[in-house]
């Protein structure tokens, strides 16, 4: 158990980190609990890795966290399923989706766990109460993917489509998940196919998650044709930076119920807050710090 004035030093691995509203939001929450509380963001925009086999990239960062005596580190896009092979163990929910965006370093190993299903859970059901979830098409395969869509069926979503640039990947995630949920239908397509995923007359789709990358800062633009949006769809974006992405902005124009990226950034903070500190967060004060930076322009 954490008590005042321990000290506690965290990373954030990832491509494009810098900007990340997530050291803040940690920092912010251990002050107020008298915590030492330093986290930083080690980026690979920053260590000009372009062009190289992450994988070695990502074992060297693990083991200078543990040598410079991290507690813990986040885990983000690219990682957050190569991390996998270099972790001693993993908690049930990231070992059951295959992605983990929280790594303890703890006692010589690295214990592996996943906030992000909790943290979009959460958004879910404060940010789109009621939502259908008859048909949910997810954009995305990787560990976001991963997790929306474990959240999305622990929801008692009925049928989940999901679309990647690589139908092997979404064909490969869909089938890992319909052991755990066999009264849902799960299947995986090419992102090509979206247009008529969208635009099919039966079993229609009633929500819309992207859960890809694009948007992103580093990553401009919207992962779809916005004349694929109605009114009656609902969507929902993971990228927060820009918490008004592109998708989300075309979403509310078309009069589609919308939710960005913010819900899931704290809900996935609190929670990683509390698994590395031992301190229960005070949630609703991290969503207002939250807003706070957001209206700053940080």
């Amino acid at each position: 158990m954490s008590v005042v004035g321990e000290s506690y030093l965290v990373g954030l691995l990832g491509d494009g980190v810098l900007p990340s509203l997530t050291p803040p939001l940690h920092e912010r929450e251990a002050d107020e609990h008298g915590l030492r509380y330093l986290y930083r963001p080690i980026d690979l925009l920053a260590l000009d890795t372009e062009g190289q086999d992450l994988d070695p990239i990502l074992e060297w960062l693990l083991d200078a966290a543990m040598q410079l005596g991290f507690d813990a580190v986040n885990i983000t896009h690219p990682f957050k399923q190569r991390v996998l092979r270099y972790l001693d163990a993993t908690s049930p929910s990231a070992e059951s989706i295959g992605a983990v965006n929280t790594v303890l370093l703890t006692g010589g190993r690295r214990i592996g766990h996943n906030t992000d299903v909790s943290g979009f859970a959460s958004a879910l059901r404060d940010g789109l109460p009621g939502a259908p979830l008859d048909h949910v098409v997810v954009i995305g395969a990787g560990g976001a993917g991963a997790a929306v869509t474990s959240a999305l069926l622990q929801a008692g979503a009925l049928r989940v489509t999901i679309a990647d640039l690589s139908a092997a990947r979404a064909d490969a995630l869909a089938a890992s998940l319909t052991p755990r949920f066999p009264e849902a239908v799960i299947r995986g397509i090419d992102s090509i196919a979206l247009p008529e995923e969208l635009s099919h007359g039966t079993d229609a789709v009633t929500g819309l998650v992207n859960a890809s990358f694009v948007g992103m800062h580093t990553h401009p633009g919207i992962p779809l044709d916005p004349a694929l949006l109605r009114p009656s769809l609902w969507v929902a974006d993971v990228v927060y930076r820009p918490v008004d992405t592109e998708l989300v902005r075309a979403a509310r124009e078309a009069g589609c119920r919308t939710l960005d990226g913010g819900g899931m950034a704290v809900g996935q903070a609190a929670d990683a807050f509390q698994l590395i500190t031992g301190v229960e967060p005070d949630r609703e004060r991290m969503r207002a710090h939250f807003a706070e930076m957001i209206r700053e322009g940080r």
